[in-house]
C-alpha cells in the first residue's frame, strides 16, 4: 500500500513530540512541510537555510530515529530549503541531503610522560577559574512575558533560537532596534535570562552602554585596562543595551571592538540594542557597523492593535487587575504610541480609581485618560485616519474613494490602510471598504508595500513616522 508524505510526516511528528520540549517542537518542527515520500526516501521543505543547519546539528538523530521507526531502517532523509520567497505556494527552493557530521573530538597527547605543572601550556586552553558575575537581569523580563505580534515576530523567533543555542546560531550578533518603550530591554534580557535557565553555567551579563562607558573610563584612570579587557573576555552571553550611545566615543570603540571580536571568535553570543537600524547609526566606527551586521538586525515596531490587547490582557491577569474587555479595548484604542505608556496607562487608572474610590466603568476610564493623555482626545478610527492622512498629502479624502493609479493617491490610499489596520480593531474587509472600496487582500498588498518600502527608503519611512505622531497627537 502506497503511504502518503503527509501521513509519513505525521507520524514521524508524534514520536519528535515526545522526545523534545513544547517550544523546541513548535518552533523547529511545526513550520516543517512534507513534500514527497518514494522509495524510502522522504523529503521535508524547511524555511530556511538556517532552520536547515539547525536541524542538522542539533536535531538529526531525533529525526533518523523518528524516519526509521515510521519508514523502516533503509529510511533516508532529505531537505527542500527554502533559498526565496517568490510566492507563498511556489517559493524558490534546493534540495539538500542530509549530511550530519559528528564533531571533532580532541586529541590526548603524551609528551614524554610530562604531566601537571611540568607539561607545556596549551595557548588554545581556557581558564576556568572564574570570578562570581551578577548577569545584571530583572527576572521579570522573560519570554513567557514578551507577547508576541506582527511588529516583533522576527525579533522573538530569534531570541527563542539564541536561548537554546547561544553562540551557536547565525544570529551572531543580534541586534534589536526600534523606537523607545517598545520592548528591546525586555526582549534582551529576556533572551539572558532564558539562557541560565537552559545553561546555567553560561556567564551572562547585561550592562548598558551608558555603565560600560562609565567603566572603560574609571579603567583608564585608574591604568586597570587590561583587567577590564580580560572582565569582559569572559562572559558567554553579552548583552549591551543602547549600543547608540557610543556614537562619537572613539577609544571606549576601539575597546568594544577588540572585546567583540574576541568574544565573536570564541562563539561567544552578543546581544545589542539600539534605538535606530545599523544604517542609521552615526558617529560608530564603519568597522563596528560592519560587524554588526555579522548577523540579525530585527526590527520592533509600534504593537498593532491585536498585540496592545493581547499585551493589555497579559498584564491585568498578571497584576490582578479586574478590567472588563469593553475597558481593556478602549484603552488600547487610545493609547497606541508604545508598550511602555500603555502599562503606564494601566497602572495609573487602577491607581486613581482605588485612590478616589470610584469603579473602573468606561465613562471613568474615558475621564481619566482623556485628563493624562491632553493632547490625544479623538479616538483612532478609520474615517479618522483617512482624514489626518489626506491632510499630510494635502488632497480632498474624496480622491481615495476614487480609481485611479496617480502615485501620489495610490501611496496616501496604502497609508490608511496600513495604519487603520495597526491602529483600529477594524477588520480589512471593512477597511477596505471605507478606502478605495477595495477587498480585503488589498489592504493586505497594502501593507506589505509599506512595510516593504519603509525598510528600503528612508524618506518614506521618516513621513510614516511624521503621520504616526500627527496620528498620536489627534487635535
Amino acid at each position: 500500500m502506497k503511504r502518503d508524505c503527509k501521513s509519513v510526516w505525521s507520524e514521524c511528528l508524534d514520536l519528535i513530540k515526545e522526545q523534545v520540549a513544547p517550544r523546541t517542537f513548535k518552533t523547529w518542527f511545526l513550520p516543517i512541510r512534507a513534500l514527497n515520500f518514494q522509495q524510502d526516501v522522504l523529503t521535508i521543505q524547511v524555511p530556511s537555510q538556517y532552520v536547515y543547519e539547525c536541524l542538522e546539528e542539533h536535531f538529526v538523530e531525533i529525526l533518523r530515529k523518528a524516519i526509521r521507526t515510521v519508514i523502516g531502517p533503509k529510511a533516508k532523509l532529505e531537505y527542500s530549503v527554502v533559498v526565496e520567497e517568490s510566492h507563498p505556494r511556489d517559493p524558490i527552493s534546493v534540495t539538500m541531503s542530509s549530511t550530519h557530521v559528528k564533531k571533532v573530538e580532541p586529541s590526548t597527547v603524551y609528551l614524554n610522560g610530562k604531566t601537571g605543572d611540568n607539561a607545556p601550556k596549551n595557548p588554545f586552553e581556557r581558564n576556568n577559574n572564574r570570578v562570581q558575575i551578577d548577569p545584571q537581569l530583572n527576572p521579570s523580563y522573560t519570554l513567557d512575558s514578551y507577547i508576541e505580534g506582527s511588529c516583533n515576530r522576527l525579533a522573538k523567533s530569534a531570541a527563542v533560537a539564541i536561548a537554546q543555542n547561544p553562540g551557536g546560531t547565525a544570529f551572531n550578533p543580534l541586534l534589536i532596534y526600534g523606537g523607545s518603550g517598545l520592548g528591546k530591554t525586555h526582549l534582551a534580557q529576556a533572551i539572558g535570562m532564558e539562557v541560565k535557565q537552559n545553561h546555567p553555567n553560561k556567564v551572562v551579563l547585561y550592562v548598558t552602554t551608558n555603565v560600560f562607558q562609565t567603566q572603560f573610563t574609571e579603567a583608564v584612570r585608574k591604568n586597570e585596562i587590561n583587567d577590564f579587557l580580560h572582565f569582559y573576555q569572559l562572559i558567554d552571553v553579552l548583552i549591551l543595551d543602547d549600543i547608540h550611545e557610543l556614537a562619537g566615543k572613539t577609544a571606549t570603540q576601539n575597546t568594544f571592538f577588540h572585546i567583540f571580536n574576541h568574544l565573536h571568535q570564541s562563539g561567544k553570543q552578543l546581544i545589542l540594542t539600539s534605538d535606530r537600524s545599523p544604517a542609521e547609526l552615526s558617529g560608530l566606527e564603519e568597522r563596528l557597523l560592519s560587524r554588526f551586521r555579522w548577523g540579525l538586525s530585527a526590527e520592533i515596531k509600534a504593537p498593532d492593535y491585536e498585540t496592545r490587547v493581547a499585551i493589555a490582557r497579559y498584564k491585568a491577569r498578571k497584576d490582578g487587575i479586574d478590567f472588563s474587555d469593553e475597558i481593556l479595548e478602549y484603552i488600547c484604542k487610545y493609547v497606541c504610541t508604545n508598550v511602555r505608556e500603555l502599562e503606564g496607562a494601566m497602572i495609573s487608572l487602577l491607581a486613581q480609581a482605588t485612590f478616589n474610590h470610584r469603579d473602573l466603568t468606561i465613562d471613568v476610564v474615558k475621564d481619566i485618560l482623556g485628563k493624562m493623555v491632553k493632547d490625544q482626545k479623538k479616538e483612532l478610527t478609520v474615517e479618522y485616519i483617512q482624514e489626518v492622512v489626506c491632510q499630510h498629502f494635502n488632497m480632498a479624502p474624496e480622491l481615495l474613494q476614487e480609481k485611479t493609479r496617480k502615485r501620489e493617491v495610490v501611496q496616501a490610499r496604502q497609508l490608511a490602510m496600513y495604519f487603520s489596520k495597526n491602529y483600529t480593531n477594524a477588520s480589512l474587509a471593512y477597511i477596505g471598504k471605507l478606502i478605495g472600496r477595495k477587498d480585503h487582500t488589498t489592504v493586505l498588498y497594502a501593507c506589505k508595500a509599506v512595510t516593504d518600502m519603509m525598510e528600503t527608503d528612508r524618506a518614506f519611512r521618516a513621513q510614516v513616522e511624521e503621520l504616526q505622531k500627527k496620528l498620536y497627537c489627534a487635535n
